[in-house]
């Protein structure tokens, strides 16, 4: 089960967050779109077929809102962050990345 969100912003497009299961972590999908139909179907056109959001139970906050608007193709990911910190955050070291690198897959050693 995913868990995800959606925050609409002023010029009534909207920015879609998704916690997806990926390898022994997760992974964070941010995507920028008209509205959270077309959010889903960009996902969907990669090959992300079982995406669903329901719900808002976790939406993206002010800093992946930003991310995902300074990118130009509009759909980040990054490893799901789940070490809590001190302060009650959450660690956030990884430098996000484009939806390519993501259906890449993983470099083979050779």
């Amino acid at each position: 089960m995913t868990a995800g969100g959606f925050s609409k912003l002023p010029n009534g497009t909207v920015v879609v967050a998704l916690d997806l299961p990926y390898g022994s972590a997760g992974v964070r999908v941010l995507v920028h779109a008209a509205n959270r139909t077309r959010a889903l179907t960009r996902l969907r056109n990669l090959g992300l077929r079982a995406v669903y959001l329901r719900g808002n139970a976790s939406p993206p906050t002010p800093d992946e809102i930003t991310a995902v608007l300074h990118h130009p193709d509009g759909l980040v990911w990054r490893t799901a962050p789940t070490a809590p910190t001190a302060a009650g955050g959450v660690m956030a070291t990884e430098l996000w990345h484009p939806i390519r690198a993501l259906l890449r897959g993983p470099a083979v050693a050779g």
